[in-house]
Formats: C-alpha cells, sequence, structure tokens
C-alpha cells in the first residue's frame, strides 16, 4: 500500500471534485461535499492546512475510492 500525501483539505476538495463531488456547504472550518449521482454519496473534508492520515483515509475509504487510484486524482 502506498503512502498518503500530506495535503490540505482545498487540494482534498479538487481532487474528490474529479469524480463527481460537489461543493455543498461550508460549515465553520469543514467543507461539506456531495456526489451529484449514484450512490449520492456526502463527505465532511476539513478546510485545514494538512489532513491528518486517518482522517484522510477514511474520506477515500467513504468516497469508494482505494488510495492508489485516489493519488492518481492529485
Amino acid at each position: 500500500m502506498p503512502k498518503l500525501p500530506v495535503i490540505s483539505g482545498r487540494e482534498a476538495v479538487k481532487a474528490f471534485s474529479k469524480i463527481g463531488y460537489e461543493v455543498d456547504h461550508q460549515t465553520g472550518s469543514h467543507i461539506i461535499l456531495r456526489q451529484s449521482k449514484y450512490p449520492n454519496r456526502r463527505l465532511t473534508v476539513p478546510n485545514h492546512k494538512e489532513i491528518s492520515k486517518g482522517t484522510l483515509r477514511g474520506l477515500i475509504k467513504q468516497s469508494g475510492l482505494t488510495v492508489e487510484e485516489f493519488i492518481e486524482l492529485l
């Protein structure tokens, strides 16, 4: 399994937008993304300078991607 990159919340939002996630709204320092097509998943991405590895791994898993697929989106 490849190592997770250290990325910001904005970089994660850009990567997820490439697979159909759109910014729904922002509450405080968290950006809420919604998938426009089925299965209409929802992700909450912290808008921080660095996302912790556990949080990033959880977001990748919730989005239905593998770590390798996510790294290709960056």
